[in-house]
């Protein structure tokens, strides 16, 4: 037996539909799933970003399959996107020209930078190069 990888991050917003758009505008997620709870966001074709509506997960929910049980997060949070050493500037220019403002860049000692700022929710969002985590 083995574990493959993490394939969901959760994300807790004020509105899924808006916090969507920003991740779409900014990266170009496809959706998987849309409902009044969540947005699901394809992301790279191997990780599912999940954005719940703050406060819509705390109870089981019921599905025909089984329940899925409550659970719950408030923002703000903090993940990060993996990006090539070469995209580090392509995507502070990137986020500059979107109005993103950029929290902070730092450049690690192991070689890899972090790009950190906000979404809408105020969740700490990075963009992280190669070279801090000896697994990426």
């Amino acid at each position: 037996m083995r574990i493959n990888g993490i394939l969901e991050t959760a994300l807790y917003v004020a509105d899924p539909a808006v916090s969507a758009g920003f991740y779409r505008r900014l990266f170009g997620f496809a959706s998987l799933l849309e409902s009044e709870r969540l947005v699901a966001l394809d992301v790279g074709g191997k990780n599912v970003l999940l954005l719940f509506r703050t406060g819509s997960t705390g109870k089981p929910f019921v599905t025909e399959g089984g329940i899925v049980p409550g659970h719950g997060g408030f923002p703000p949070t903090h993940f990060a996107f993996s990006i090539p050493a070469e995209d580090v500037e392509p995507w502070r220019l990137k986020l500059e020209s979107e109005g993103v403002a950029i929290e902070s860049m730092v450049t690690w000692p192991q070689g890899a930078k972090s790009i950190y700022f906000r979404d809408p929710d105020g969740n700490l969002a990075e963009l992280i190069s190669p070279g801090f985590w000896t697994i990426y």
